[in-house]
């Protein structure tokens, strides 16, 4: 009952944050966390189309954090590779520490602005 509770409260979270976040006209940089994994996807809300989906299943090495970092590189220079400089950060009502901080601070310091 006590997860189910937890799951909800995310996704309400997730939900009021993502209704802000498409008023503007940037691409949004959605985040999903699982216990395991992290998984990016560049989304486009006004062609309701996902242009890149990165995922931390080919960063093998390291613990949770230092895949989130990997992961935040490897996504930042895709994105700039193909042009774009300026994106929304979508945390998907997760708290912003840990894997997620990490996430955000690499994918800055590849160069995207959020």
């Amino acid at each position: 009952m006590k997860i189910r509770n937890k799951q909800i409260k995310r996704l309400r979270r997730h939900k009021r944050i993502t209704s802000k976040l498409k008023s503007g006209g940037r691409l949004r940089l959605a985040v999903y966390r699982s216990s395991r994994y992290l998984q990016l996807q560049l989304i486009d809300d006004l062609k309701h189309k996902t242009l890149f989906g990165f995922s931390d299943l080919k960063v093998k090495k390291g613990t949770k954090q230092e895949r989130a970092i990997e992961l935040g590189k490897l996504a930042a220079k895709k994105i700039t590779d193909e042009g774009f400089k300026k994106v929304v950060f979508d945390r998907g009502g997760y708290q912003y520490h840990g894997r997620i901080k990490s996430l955000a601070e690499s994918l800055r310091k590849g160069g995207l602005e959020f």
